[in-house]
């Protein structure tokens, strides 16, 4: 089994892109830096760890159905830190670059 979860692009156009990610119990996204603002809907209960560059780390429970977004310029690692397969939907703003906020 893969360390790395899944990923599938469902939608990309200039103003969004739409990604699902799906994990089996221990796997994660690997350490990235989000470009966007970015929505994130729970499609499994995802109960994760966040872990941060600084070296520490976030317990995050978001319950099937529910959202929670963040802007652009995190940079981290998820982990599936539960005993079940977890998925979510990620929505990225393009509208929304790091690099415009500076």
């Amino acid at each position: 089994m893969s360390k790395i979860c899944s990923s599938t692009l469902l939608l990309e156009d200039e103003k969004v892109r739409v990604t699902r990610f799906d994990f089996d119990p221990g796997q994660e996204t690997g350490w990235h830096v989000h470009e966007y603002d970015y929505v994130i809907t729970a499609i499994t209960d995802c109960f994760m760890v966040l872990q941060h560059p600084d070296g520490t780390q976030t317990n995050s429970e978001v319950f099937e159905g529910n959202a929670y977004s963040r802007d652009a310029g995190v940079s981290h690692n998820v982990v599936n830190a539960s005993g079940h397969q977890m998925s979510f939907i990620e929505i990225e703003l393009k509208n929304s670059r790091v690099a415009e906020k500076t």
